[in-house]
């Protein structure tokens, strides 16, 4: 990982590390105050020997006294210094517990011994480091004492006494709370690492490209009203989310066609936004002027009908096994160069549908009819019939959602396409955030360098004070938000082919003058077989001309080599 990495992390898990840290404070104060407070008091003993008058006696006594102090230091914690000292104080307690608070030491090549005793009681403290010295004083001058003689060579005398200390030196509440800050600090910052080298899910491009070096050609920005809105293209055009698909619109032209302009719009799992992707990218490729044709390949959950309001009781389902023409079902949308086909019936066999003869030449018919076809496809991982379908396409766009799919399934899903011998053109980055650690890195808009367009013109100011009501963009209605229809609807066309799917084996009636043809009679219900020859030949024999002449007009569409704005 990167120094950018371990910013987002601690970016990311700031609440955590905050938390470790005021938890590290909390129980060292919690320590500090239910510690009994203890204090220290000192006294110093100077070793010194009694004869010599010259230098060189004056040097070997010094020498001797030397060698001897470390001796005497470990002579303090002894009982024969200790129960005298007990006696006269009267501390009820015996020489190995009195011995636990005292600390005897000698500093290197000096004479001083330091006696330190810890206690509760400060007074008590002083008296006990004082008391050891003069005991340590009488019991070393009687062991020293040659035998004869009434006097010893070596003499102790305490040179500094004890006094009472006047603040306790533990517990030290200040460098206790710093111990506990700094712990809690390094266990915070090491939950939030150990969290993000756990996280497999997919969070930015760089994940992604951990697992592929297949392009990113779009990153959609997260819209937390997108159920309300689906078709934000249609809806808000100027959203951050409508600039992220235009944005996707552009990067498109740069992918690899290989003559073909078809593409299945897929995902590892259900709910990544796959269905919304498809939908308001055609929806951006046809205000860009282009020829397009939405399919909704979803047989098993199709949702393209239901985002766009259009009639989907016959569709791409009905086309295939010979059911219905081309012509009949597919229908134009919203004045643009857009043309739907609906699902239709589900199928019970929609694997073997989207792989039949009758798929490829539907594809070859659109393909040489509209500039780009978009084929919105289940999910990979449950079902095969994306990868089945992308082979007959020019590729795959793999929707992946931020925050949602990990690296498993996203390794899964393109190990399903190689496996099936589909190409992936690219993939696209749904509900992907705007703000906070894991968003995205290249803003989108004018005048800030945020999503979105900014209006910088103040507002008007009303009665009182008060902002004026901004005003209704032209074309819109002040009425409340309706579901999205067609704007010129074919329904007619639909109806009547699924009035005519409805009354199986009732004759076909005479189409009235200008109407669309009618559709032959359907097969029993349960015969979900391709029609190879029947299918290919009815989609053979229509062209979006004829779609559009039905339809009642003929939207200005440029050729289908022209660039994308």
């Amino acid at each position: 990982m990167e120094l950018t990495d371990y910013i987002r992390i601690l970016r990311k898990n700031w609440v955590i590390i905050v938390v470790a840290t005021l938890v590290g404070i909390g129980a060292a104060a919690a320590w500090s105050l239910t510690r009994t407070p203890q204090y220290e008091a000192q006294s110093t003993v100077f070793v010194s020997t009694q004869s010599g008058s010259t230098i060189a006696e004056l040097s070997q006594g010094s020498n001797f006294t030397q060698s001897r102090v470390q001796t005497y230091t470990n002579l303090v914690k002894t009982p024969v210094v200790m129960n005298p000292v007990i006696a006269e104080l009267g501390l009820g307690t015996t020489a190995d517990g009195l011995a636990a608070r005292v600390d005897a030491a000698a500093a290197a090549n000096t004479t001083l011994i330091t006696i330190t005793v810890t206690g509760p009681d400060p007074v008590q403290a002083a008296e006990v480091a004082n008391a050891l010295g003069a005991s340590l004083t009488s019991v070393v001058e009687r062991l020293e004492t040659p035998n004869g003689t009434e006097t010893s060579p070596v003499r102790l005398e305490r040179v500094k006494d004890a006094l009472p200390p006047l603040s306790p030196s533990s517990p030290n509440v200040p460098l206790n709370l710093a111990l506990g800050a700094l712990i809690g600090l390094a266990l915070g910052i090491g939950v939030a690492v150990l969290r993000a080298v756990l996280d497999t899910r997919i969070r930015t491009p760089r994940d992604v490209e951990q697992v592929t070096d297949r392009p990113i050609i779009g990153a959609i920005a997260f819209d937390p009203k997108a159920k309300e809105r689906p078709l934000i293209v249609h809806a808000d055009p100027l959203s951050p989310r409508a600039e992220s698909f235009r944005s996707m619109r552009t990067n498109l032209q740069f992918l690899e066609t290989e003559g073909r302009a078809s593409f299945v719009i897929t995902s590892s799992v259900p709910s990544e936004g796959k269905t919304t992707t498809a939908i308001n990218l055609a929806i951006a490729l046809a205000d860009a002027g282009k020829r397009v044709a939405l399919l909704d390949t979803d047989l098993r959950k199709p949702k393209v009908a239901e985002y766009l309001g259009i009639e989907g009781g016959v569709g791409l389902t009905d086309v295939l096994i010979g059911r219905a023409r081309l012509s009949d079902v597919m229908l134009p949308w919203g004045n643009r160069s857009l043309y739907v086909l609906p699902a239709g019936k589900i199928p019970p066999n929609p694997s073997e549908l989207l792989g039949s003869k009758s798929m490829r030449q539907l594809l070859d018919v659109l393909e040489r009819d509209v500039d780009i076809v978009l084929c919105d496809a289940p999910p990979l991982l449950p079902v095969t019939d994306a990868a089945i379908l992308a082979k007959e396409t020019n590729g795959a766009i793999l929707i992946v959602s931020a925050g949602r799919t990990n690296r498993h399934q996203l390794s899964g899903a393109i190990d399903a396409l190689h496996t099936a011998g589909a190409h992936i053109a690219g993939l696209a980055m749904t509900m992907v955030p705007t703000r906070g650690p894991d968003s995205y890195a290249y803003g989108y808009g004018y005048g800030t360098y945020g999503y979105g367009y900014v209006d910088e013109t103040p507002a008007k100011k009303g009665k009182r004070g008060k902002p004026a009501r901004p005003e209704e963009p032209i074309g819109e209605s002040q009425a409340a938000p309706t579901p999205i229809a067609p704007a010129r609807s074919a329904p007619p066309a639909a109806t009547a082919a699924a009035a005519r799917l409805a009354g199986r084996g009732a004759g076909a009636t005479k189409a009235a003058p200008g109407s669309v043809r009618s559709i032959p009679a359907a097969p029993a219900e349960h015969d979900f077989a391709p029609q190879p020859t029947g299918a290919g030949d009815s989609a053979s024999g229509v062209t979006l001309d004829d779609i559009v002449r039905q339809a009642g007009g003929a939207p200005s569409a440029p050729g289908r080599n022209d660039p994308l704005p």
